[in-house]
């Protein structure tokens, strides 16, 4: 499977494409601020024509390239039903003055349009796209409509036995707040407990920020599962 990431102009978001292989349709995971044209470019280089827009939620910084990556391209982007409210203004959810600040630094006043065509991200279902297999896992805390895409395939030259996208709800060595918009620390931590460590150890994870790793890996260091495994008590709590 081909893969590549675009780190985002605000708040280094990773971008993902997923493909079988170049030269063939792909998905777009996530495209944040400021990584259009990039990604036409990532896209031109590789020969791939994207199927769809994949989004892990809908806060601003994992969407707001989504109406232009859709229109330029003729496809959809499809989000969790619970997160799909996000998309009319991705800025709302921010408090005055943070989207002061954000849309001063990085030009967001007034660049905002709904995209053309929505789609819905089911829990549990399967999609076949662009020649590619991904469940879709509902995995609230972040936000209400957050959610895991598993593949069940591995990046070309990575030894995995399957590859997630995690979003903002794993990270390498952390988990995603629970203070922001959407967020709720119950769920959050039914969701570590039960959606991400069901995964398997061999699972290769793309975060929405930061460089990737392993379930087992994070099963075995990230303090933020600790208290999760083996009925402890202990570990870090979920970060606010």
């Amino acid at each position: 499977m081909f893969v590549t990431a675009l780190a985002a102009a605000a708040l280094d978001t990773n971008c993902y494409v997923l493909a079988p292989a170049r030269g063939e349709e792909c998905l777009v995971v996530d495209p944040g601020v400021g990584v259009a044209d990039r990604l036409q470019d990532v896209l031109a280089g590789n020969r791939l024509r994207p199927a769809a827009v994949l989004l892990t939620h809908g806060h601003f910084d994992h969407v707001f390239s989504v109406p232009s990556v859709c229109a330029r391209n003729g496809v959809a982007a499809l989000v969790h039903g619970a997160d799909r409210h996000r998309l009319d203004d991705p800025l709302a959810d921010l408090d005055p003055q943070t989207r002061a600040v954000l849309c001063e630094g990085f030009d967001l006043e007034g660049r905002w349009s709904v995209p053309p065509e929505i789609g819905q991200l089911t829990d549990g279902e399967v999609l076949e796209l662009a020649g590619l297999e991904v469940t879709v896992i509902h995995a609230p805390g972040h936000t209400e409509g957050s959610v895991l895409l598993r593949l069940p395939d591995a990046p070309e030259g990575v030894r995995a036995g399957s590859t997630v996208l995690t979003g903002d709800v794993l990270f390498a060595g952390g988990v995603g707040r629970t203070d922001l918009a959407g967020g709720d620390p119950s769920a959050m931590a039914r969701t570590l407990r039960e959606r991400v460590l069901a995964l398997p150890d061999d699972a290769l994870v793309l975060p929405g920020h930061g460089p990737g790793s392993t379930i087992g890996r994070e099963r075995v260091s990230n303090p933020f599962l600790a208290q999760f495994r083996s009925g402890s008590e202990g570990g870090s709590r979920i970060p606010l």
